[in-house]
């Protein structure tokens, strides 16, 4: 089939992703040094975001584990967790670290048209 090259290695961008952001999450819950100064959060505290993240971090996880396997909810759930994992980095561009968080967003959106390109059908030259 074509793309499974491409959903391959959106399956390793998300595990990526997803363990970068349980990293950052359990950082952020138990107050890091790398989060703390002068930030300030749009909705929530440091510890919401944490969590937040952690959650994210988990769908993200689910979603490479699943699309391994070849199942359709890898790829309906890592649509789903490359576009929260998108909207919450452009939700921290604000902070300390605002060229990381693009740089998430970008990954992000390459995730995620990875993951809507697979399986198409090829169209002829």
């Amino acid at each position: 089939m074509r793309g499974t090259g491409r959903a391959v290695f959106v399956a390793i961008l998300l595990l990526i992703a997803g363990t970068l952001n349980i990293i950052y999450g359990f950082g952020a819950i138990g107050n890091a040094r790398f989060f703390t100064g002068s930030t300030s959060y749009v909705f929530a505290n440091l510890h919401t975001w944490g969590w937040i993240t952690v959650i994210l971090g988990a769908i993200q996880l689910t979603a490479g584990f699943s699309l391994f396997a070849g199942n359709a909810y890898g790829r309906i759930i890592g649509i789903i967790g490359a576009a929260l994992g998108a909207l919450e980095a452009l939700l921290a561009v604000g902070g300390n670290y605002p060229f990381w968080s693009l740089g998430v967003f970008a990954l992000c959106l390459w995730i995620l048209h990875g993951l809507v390109i697979y399986g198409t059908d090829e169209s002829p030259t």
